[in-house]
């Protein structure tokens, strides 16, 4: 029996994943396959296009298989990944070089050249941003200056999901956050000469802006040829992956909350206005009118990690019954272990761990670490609240999320109920639906709204509320105390 199936693809940094969505039945298919991070140099963080492709090549036939589906079903494909990833094209649409990820540290030299030379033009009234790490303009001075005759063959610069649009028969484009984000555009979407004229460099041609769900060609014959897919299925435009992440989880009213206890800590909020902030990130909401101040914490789920191999290969499960065990703040921690983005910006703080003594367990550095993450959290929301947003429902995913000791200690650190999205499938998922609304199999934006599973809510505990509130300002202060032993270490190590 026919079916009408829309293709979600997520590039990350670590793999890439695909769903098919049966806008009735919901999720049929899904599937993921791993892709390598290259690192070659310290701060250096860069993807293979050829590796993403080779992966989206042997996910849809094992999609398709689970669906019991064949490639006449699959009606739209929409694409979405880490924003802004910078992938250099020539004439042809090929990749000339690796992609650069958005975590990519590399260019800080010309980071603070470009403030100095942009002291003048209020960049977070025409971007939403402030110049950071996430700045596209400071990675393509330093390409032009280390990889000059590359340079000189770019023809346009595009995200990594834009790129794959383009690989399966779009034309050249950037996707609406990626302009955001990249800074080479203002709130507008026009193009802004001043900053691309403070580089000092000639620029390619800066690509056409889409909006998520904007129908963008068709898939070309070769590329259907290799993916199994009909020739002409439609594309569209899908979007920045924790937008698109964001969107799925059912953030649709202003107000609403979503916390991410991914790698990183990421933490966005829907507003019916423009929100600016310099210590935030501004995004675009995939609905039109609407608007996603954000932040990212450099760690979360990647500070456990490095804890779990410190302790010898001790499951977060045995880590979080030992903390339970453990009084609420009996250590503060700072988890700035690979610096801090927001609300910080800073790359060159360092983590910190006060309170130790002989007495210590494992359990009491745990909890320290679950808390600091909490914290760094707190102050995202204070943010939001100083800039006038009426916080609603506060929803957590994640692989975080799974820890309900974690869960605990966030909603006693925000004193806010939380709650849960089950298996939430992620950016892909919201991809999907981008390809529904924008080939109109999928009739309204609130098709989201309860559309996934919710687990249990968690309010907060009344007798840690207070403790950790207190917690909280010393966390704010010993940031304050340490910051500048930290960057006396970070600098000592350059």
């Amino acid at each position: 029996m026919a079916q009408s199936l829309l293709l979600g693809i997520d590039l990350g940094s670590s793999g890439v994943k695909a769903i098919l969505l049966d806008p009735e039945r919901g999720i049929v298919a899904s599937a993921s396959h791993e892709v390598e991070l290259f690192s070659d140099h310290p701060g250096w963080a860069e993807a293979d296009t050829s590796q993403w492709w080779a992966a989206v090549v042997s996910l849809i036939p094992r999609l398709l298989t689970e669906a019991g589906a064949t490639k006449e079903d699959v009606i739209g494909v929409a694409t979405t990944g880490m924003v802004p990833a910078v992938v250099c094209v020539d004439t042809s649409g090929a990749p000339l070089r690796r992609a650069m990820l958005q975590n990519d540290a590399r260019a800080t030299a010309e980071i603070s050249e470009l403030r100095t030379a942009l002291a003048n033009v209020d960049l977070l009234q025409h971007t939403g941003s402030i110049l950071s790490q996430q700045s596209v303009a400071p990675t393509a001075l330093w390409l032009a200056r280390n990889e000059p005759d590359l340079w000189a063959n770019t023809k346009y610069l595009v995200g990594s999901y834009d790129w794959l649009l383009m690989k399966m028969g779009a034309p050249p484009h950037v996707e609406k956050n990626w302009a955001h984000e990249s800074g080479l555009y203002d709130l507008e979407l026009n193009s802004l000469p001043q900053v691309t004229a403070a580089t000092g460099v000639k620029w390619p041609e800066l690509a056409e802006v889409k909006a998520p769900s904007t129908p963008v060609g068709q898939l070309a014959s070769g590329a259907a040829a290799e993916l199994g897919l009909e020739i002409g299925t439609p594309l569209f435009v899908g979007g920045a992956d924790h937008v698109l992440s964001a969107y799925g989880a059912g953030l649709v009213n202003a107000g609403d909350v979503l916390v991410k206890l991914g790698g990183a800590g990421d933490i966005l909020a829907v507003t019916d206005e423009v929100f600016l902030d310099s210590r935030l990130y501004l995004d675009a909401h995939p609905i039109p009118g609407k608007w996603l101040p954000n932040g990212c914490m450099a760690t979360s789920g990647s500070l456990l990690r490095w804890e779990q191999a410190l302790f010898g290969g001790a499951s977060l499960t045995e880590l979080d019954d030992q903390a339970q065990n453990s009084e609420p703040g009996t250590l503060i921690a700072l988890p700035y272990f690979l610096g801090e983005k927001t609300p910080l910006h800073d790359p060159d703080l360092r983590g910190v761990i006060v309170g130790l003594h002989l007495g210590t367990t494992r359990g009491d550095i745990h909890r320290a670490f679950l808390e600091a993450i909490a914290y760094g959290f707190r102050s995202h929301f204070e943010i939001l609240a100083q800039g006038g947003v009426q916080i609603g429902s506060v929803r957590i995913t994640n692989g975080g999320s799974k820890s309900r000791l974690w869960r605990e200690i966030l909603a006693d650190v925000l004193n806010r109920d939380l709650i849960s999205i089950i298996n939430h499938p992620g950016a892909s998922y919201g991809a999907a639906i981008m390809a529904g609304i924008g080939g109109g199999v999928i009739k309204d934006w609130s098709y989201v709204a309860g559309s996934l599973e919710q687990g249990e809510v968690i309010s907060p505990n009344p007798n840690n509320v207070a403790r950790y509130a207190e917690r909280y300002q010393e966390f704010v202060a010993l940031t304050a105390a340490t910051t500048e032993f930290s960057h006396l270490l970070a600098r000592s190590k350059s």
